[in-house]
């Protein structure tokens, strides 16, 4: 089932600037509701991120240390990971490598700073991150930008579930 979810990101002067149009959101009708893995040192940003996403139906693992993340996630599953890239004193990384090495195809989103440069951000993306988001935009753009990380991961899964069905019955 596509369930539409229609976002306008205002611009200056009002201008819509970015649409998200459609969020997979049931692929199959079967899956509960994503789980997301928050990694941040700072405390009032996990809470209320962790607040905002519950109350969109998104329960929260927060931790703000990259051990005790990875050993969450070597004991339960998410659906999408968020690590702060500053507030990791340099791991996040490692932290990144290491998330992959459990699970491949989990996605990564990586919160920048104004204070993040450029190198931090690829050094960041060739560890294995997915994508990165700015902690600065509005709550709702940064929720745009979760919701259609999930529906892709769905959708990859869904279709990676599917190639394996039918190779099977083949």
């Amino acid at each position: 089932m596509l369930s539409g979810l229609f976002y306008s990101c205002l611009g200056k002067a009002g201008r819509v600037v970015a649409i998200v149009t459609i969020e997979f959101i049931e692929m199959q009708g079967n899956y509960l509701a994503a789980e997301f893995l928050l990694v941040d040192t700072d405390p009032k940003v996990s809470e209320f991120l962790a607040a905002y996403l519950s109350e969109r139906g998104h329960p929260c693992n927060a931790s703000p240390e990259a051990d005790k993340a990875l050993n969450w996630l070597g004991q339960n599953r998410c659906e999408v990971v968020v690590v702060d890239l500053k507030s990791q004193n340099g791991t996040a990384t490692t932290l990144i490598a290491s998330v992959r090495a459990i699970d491949s195809r989990l996605p990564i989103v990586v919160f920048t700073e104004k204070g993040c440069n450029e190198v931090q951000v690829r050094a960041a993306m060739r560890a294995g991150a997915s994508g990165y988001v700015s902690k600065n935009l509005p709550t709702e753009q940064l929720y745009c930008v979760l919701a259609r990380v999930l529906a892709t991961a769905r959708y990859n899964a869904r279709r990676v579930r599917l190639q394996r069905e039918l190779l099977g019955a083949a």
